[in-house]
């Protein structure tokens, strides 16, 4: 289903026979590709042959599912068959990408939208950011700083880009945005946020059971063959943690979430040669530094934290990571003391770092389609046909079979007769009692 709307999706912005896309003044900005709803609609109607009326409401099911947004009014997600504009989502946003909605991700998109606004946010908006500042409260600074840092760069982009992005954010974050965050019942009963906890863990687990289906190993087979039951180690041999060449199903796992390449130490060889060629290698290896400490031993938690100080935070470090002020004060005030965990917001803000900008580049980039071309999906084992034993037979079985045997030879042999008199003679003689 998903792949027949990317193909639709794909046909009208066809810049031959595709919907016409022009550039119009909006306000003082001039948005460029915009199209109308009324000439989507038209398009509808004739690529399908359809009603103008199934036109519409196959218009505003793409809008409704986040693959084209309105540049005006973004409450209403419905298709206005008239000269409102319209643009057609970024790839990156459809729905077909599965990008697995956070908290984080919408908290750091309302804070940037609030400082943007200046704290004049719309009434969901303003009740769904309370909502997140209360529950993420633990964290709020970092999604703060992560915030003003969005906003600085959004900043330094052309007007126009500026606008298209912003409007492409907010369309996506107004279909996939996560419930809202309460931490008291008495605006809600409890029966409606039982409902809403209940429908989103459901949505999850939906989401992630069609996401790994086939590698779940209860609903599919285990390729080449399973080393349990059959002695063939192939496949352990094939998913070993540094194999040369993995396996196509092994490299789809990379493409679930930024978490799954990072857990895969194969995934992450080969997301460290993508840095290194763009010079950002650091990140990563600041990455496995503050694992190695928060995992590693307790008597070298201070050595290691020290080390990774001069490695990667002090002023001229020969791997110095670029990080905040504010979490660079944090983190060296924590070092005076240190503790396992006392990198996690250096180490948060790199991920996030790397999750935004270095893993979307990463899917596109030659590195990561070459080892997706060499990758190697085995083919199901062919065990050879064991011919059928017979059933053992009982023995009892067998002594009666060998009586029967016996006394079939003995009938059917000769009889010689002067053994039968003489047993009979002797039969007929009387033996003597005993003397007293």
């Amino acid at each position: 289903m998903l792949d027949a709307v990317e193909a639709v999706m794909l046909e009208m912005q066809d810049p031959k026979t595709g919907v016409k896309s022009q550039p119009q003044k909006l306000v003082i900005t001039t948005i460029p590709h915009a199209i109308t709803g009324e000439d989507v609609v038209t398009w509808l109607a004739n690529r399908y042959t359809i009603e103008a009326e199934e036109a519409w409401a196959l218009g505003t099911m793409l809008v409704a599912f986040g693959y084209i947004y309105p540049l005006q009014d973004h409450k209403r997600l419905v298709i206005k068959p008239d000269t409102a504009l319209y643009r057609f989502q970024t790839p990156y946003f459809w729905p077909a990408q599965q990008w697995p909605v956070e908290d984080t991700d919408y908290a750091i998109y309302l804070a940037k939208r609030n400082i943007r606004k200046k704290g004049v946010l719309e009434i969901h908006e303003q009740e769904q950011y309370n909502g997140l500042h209360k529950w993420m409260n633990h964290k709020w600074d970092f999604i703060v700083m992560q915030a003003k840092e969005q906003y600085r760069a959004g900043k330094e982009r052309k007007k126009p880009d500026r606008a298209v992005f912003d409007c492409q954010e907010r369309a996506y974050w107004v279909v996939h945005r996560p419930p809202v965050r309460h931490t008291h019942t008495h605006t809600h009963s409890k029966a409606f946020l039982l409902f809403v906890c209940v429908f989103s863990l459901f949505s999850s687990l939906v989401k992630y059971s069609v996401t790994c289906n086939k590698h779940d190993p209860f609903l599919a087979p285990c390729l080449p063959s399973n080393p349990w039951i059959t002695d063939d180690v192939t496949y352990w041999l094939l998913n070993m943690a540094n194999v040369d060449i993995p396996t196509k199903m092994r490299v789809e796992r990379w493409t679930f979430s930024f978490g799954e390449l990072l857990s895969d130490p194969r995934g992450r060889d080969d997301f460290r040669l993508f840095l290194k060629k763009e010079f950002s290698g650091e990140n990563l290896a600041f990455w496995e530094a503050c694992e190695d400490l928060k995992w590693g031993t307790a008597a070298t938690m201070n050595e290691k934290a020290q080390q990774v100080y001069k490695t990667f935070l002090a002023r001229g470090a020969p791997r110095w990571i670029n990080i905040d002020g504010k979490t660079m004060e944090v983190t060296v005030k924590g070092l005076k003391h240190p503790h396992r965990y006392v990198l996690d917001a250096a180490q948060t803000h790199i991920f996030m770092l790397m999750k935004k900008d270095s893993y979307g580049r990463y899917l596109k980039s030659p590195v990561f389609k070459d080892t997706q071309k060499r990758a190697i999906g085995p083919d199901q084992h062919r065990f050879r046909s064991v011919p059928k034993r017979r059933p053992s037979i009982s023995p009892i079985i067998v002594r009666q079979q060998e009586k029967e045997e016996r006394a079939r030879m003995a009938t059917s042999g000769p009889v010689d007769i002067t053994q039968v008199m003489s047993k009979l003679s002797n039969k007929g003689k009387e033996v003597p009692p005993p003397k007293k």
